[in-house]
């Protein structure tokens, strides 16, 4: 693939991980280690809604998290940047990427979240429904040890869990075999704040 060739790649370390939550016609998807940054939640920008935690990535020697490097067309990055509104897209070294595949020669970027903008009124919370996908893509890329890691690499789990598992509030939500339920579920019990949010209320 040639920088000629009108492709761009970003990595992925949550939902992007997950095929079924993409939305761009994409070239490939490539399993993808990335060094010298830890993931971790934080505070979603006030705006309305939920007040949702969200995952981001920030610069940490010595650190690393898993993911997958996303070859898009360089057509559909507006679409892909409107999709992480309120996060900035930082250019990688493509040094700092371990792939299970060939590199692209193309722009390669992450998503980072805004650090300037205020925190939403309410305290925040992982949306279940969003974390469930998250963990799906994870499982189905790195298997069960890139399961566990993708909890021993990430910060923040001590935030509460918002329950919306039945009735998602997520809009790019997935469905759970029940052999998934039961291993995400274990899990949860093993890392994941044990103060829980009532589900949304229908309507």
């Amino acid at each position: 693939m040639g920088a000629d060739q009108g492709l761009v790649a970003y990595f992925g370390y949550g939902s992007l991980v997950n095929r079924a939550t993409l939305r761009t016609a994409i070239v490939d998807l490539i399993p993808a280690r990335l060094s010298g940054w830890r993931r971790g939640w934080r505070p979603r920008p006030d705006m309305p809604g939920f007040p949702a935690a969200l995952l981001t990535v920030r610069p940490q020697p010595g650190a690393g998290c898993d993911g997958v490097l996303i070859v898009d067309k360089a057509e559909n990055l507006p679409a892909v940047d409107a999709r992480e509104a309120r996060y900035r897209r930082v250019a990688l070294d493509p040094a700092t990427l371990e792939l299970r595949g060939a590199a692209p020669d193309c722009p390669v970027w992450v998503y980072a979240a805004e650090e300037d903008l205020p925190p939403h009124r309410e305290p925040p919370a992982i949306l279940q429904s969003y974390l469930d996908a998250v963990l799906q893509g994870f499982h189905a890329v790195h298997g069960a040890e890139g399961l566990a890691r993708f909890f021993a690499e990430t910060d923040g789990f001590d935030t509460p869990l918002h329950a919306d598992r039945e009735r998602p509030v997520y809009p790019r939500h997935v469905r759970l075999t029940p052999g998934e339920r039961a291993l995400f579920d274990r899990h949860l019990a093993q890392h994941v704040a044990s103060a829980f949010r009532s589900p949304p209320s229908a309507g």
